[in-house]
């Protein structure tokens, strides 16, 4: 659902301190993530569901969950869906 908002890559570099910070880095690099991340009130979209290194943040400290040099994020957009 995002690759297409960041050029088709697969896979992206971000910097940051924590969570927070490499998503808005995400989104300052790729705009049209924003909306896709983030609520309006600036807080992890409820339908994003966001792993460090397979860690689900929202069980860490969510978007102030601190990230090391190495460190991998998942981004992965809730879907639903079906055919009846």
């Amino acid at each position: 659902m995002l690759r297409a908002s960041v050029g088709g890559e697969k896979e992206v570099a971000g910097t940051g301190a924590n969570v927070g910070e490499v998503l808005r880095d995400l989104a300052a690099n790729h705009p049209a993530t924003e909306a896709q991340l983030f609520s309006a009130d600036g807080e992890l979209n409820r339908y994003v569901n966001v792993y460090l290194n397979d860690e689900d943040v929202r069980v860490l400290d969510g978007l102030d969950t601190a990230v090391r040099d190495g460190d991998v994020l998942v981004i992965l957009p809730a879907m639903a869906g079906g055919t009846s």
